[in-house]
């Protein structure tokens, strides 16, 4: 399975925290998954960090790629084909947040599975967003 991890299960993912689902973690933690990190978080925690909305204690946004490569984890651009089109993701009622609406929708685009603990994404399962949580 080719997952890709938002934000939160990145983060969560680095500190190895009980926030985790079971699920969620059983998969990151299989070696038969590949484990994406796309730009998108990257520049969410960057963006969120730097606007004091998201702590992330002692860790350095600046390390969180190396974290990632320690963890096994393939960091994945944002390609200018995702960035138009994503914006044509219809939107779900109490659904507003930009940066998650451009992984769900590198999600459906890629065929990929996204790992949120936001369960308002599990709405864009009609739209072909394969969600695990």
């Amino acid at each position: 399975m080719t997952c890709v991890l938002d934000s939160r299960a990145l983060l969560w993912s680095i500190g190895n925290s009980r926030a985790l689902s079971q699920r969620a973690s059983d998969v990151i933690k299989d070696s038969d998954n590949d484990i994406l990190i796309s730009a998108v978080s990257l520049w969410e925690i960057a963006v969120k960090v730097s606007q004091g909305t998201v702590l992330i204690g002692s860790l350095a946004v600046q390390d969180i790629p190396y974290y990632c490569k320690e963890l096994g984890f393939t960091l994945i651009p944002l390609d200018p084909i995702d960035a138009i089109a994503g914006a044509e993701l219809p939107r779900k009622a109490g659904h507003e947040e930009s940066f998650e609406r451009m992984l769900v929708y590198q999600c459906i685009r890629h065929a990929y599975t996204l790992v949120s603990p936001l369960k308002a994404l599990s709405l864009y399962k009609d739209a072909g967003l394969k969600y695990l949580w």
